[in-house]
């Protein structure tokens, strides 16, 4: 309950930096606080490449089976975050997952509008496959806008005729950018991370233009038809709870396989409190069991 209560403080105090019309200032803090804060263990292994001009990075845990692959997408209101500010988050999850992930720093609003980021997560997935690495131990993932990227990816690729990946996991995915789930009204009292007044504005430097129920910027308005089995984690405290319950609803109906873990009183992305929240650790194990078993 006290670490519980730690974290909801530390997240409250870095919700209130959460500006739209400030993202560059908020761009420079986060790089700031992760240069200075994270540090990974000797045995996560961080190697830069390149995809093209896109700057992206493999983390690995050293053992890990290099065939089994993650393709991870930041979250941070498709405006914010990066690779780096990711590295904790992304070297658990590798770990657990026994396989290296590729992060890449995919072009972002208000300077690379909306398809930008698609165009970028669809180069980076097409290059995992020229390299000779199979789909089917490929899982696709990401956080928050990260994860409703990963939702319009899968169904780019299906448009595209590309061989999907095994799998994908969304932690509290972004799915809706019109923001029309009740919980962004009902949770507004209890969720300390995302300021419900601030997605609005977030949702339009990524999108300037256009409608955003386009499912290529909000694919919770897609068609979940044929795709892999997802994984879902959300917690209840979060205005974003109804994008997932309704991503797991409508890729049901669609005949595709969704499991949707609601964690009790867990916040926006919690999984990236692992090194305070107990439930974080548990989630991203949880994480890792579903991809060996989808990846064996």
């Amino acid at each position: 309950m006290i670490r519980y209560r730690i974290a909801r403080l530390m997240i409250r105090r870095y919700s209130r930096r959460c500006d739209c019309t400030k993202y560059r200032g908020m761009r420079k803090w986060e790089e700031g606080a992760a240069a200075k804060y994270i540090r990974l263990p000797e045995k996560c292994l961080i190697t830069p490449v390149a995809i093209g001009s896109l700057p992206a990075e493999w983390v690995a845990w050293r053992g890990a089976d290099a065939g089994r692959v993650i393709l991870y997408l930041h979250g941070g209101g498709y405006v914010l975050c990066s690779p780096r500010t990711h590295r904790d988050l992304i070297c658990r999850i590798a770990r657990a997952s026994g396989a290296r992930a590729l992060s890449i720093e995919y072009r972002r609003g208000p300077e690379h509008p909306h398809p930008a980021a698609v165009e970028d997560a669809v180069a980076a997935y097409r290059w995992l496959l020229k390299g000779g690495t199979d789909p089917k131990r490929i899982a696709v993932m990401g956080d928050s806008a990260g994860g409703g990227l990963a939702l319009v990816l899968l169904q780019a690729l299906r448009r595209r005729k590309i061989p999907l990946p095994a799998c994908a996991v969304c932690m509290s995915p972004w799915a809706d950018l019109t923001c029309s789930g009740e919980t962004h009204r009902t949770n507004i009292g209890i969720d300390p991370v995302l300021p419900a007044s601030a997605l609005p504005g977030f949702a339009r430097l990524y999108a300037p233009q256009g409608d955003l129920s386009d499912p290529a910027v909000s694919p919770l308005f897609g068609d979940f038809a044929k795709l892999p089995p997802i994984l879902i984690h959300v917690g209840t405290d979060e205005i974003l709870l109804d994008d997932s319950r309704r991503v797991a609803e409508k890729a049901r109906q669609a005949g595709t396989e969704a499991e949707l873990k609601i964690w009790p009183r867990m916040i926006h992305v919690f999984h990236a409190m692992a090194f305070l929240l107990p439930q974080a650790r548990q989630a991203i194990r949880e994480i890792g069991d579903f991809v060996e078993r989808r990846i064996p």
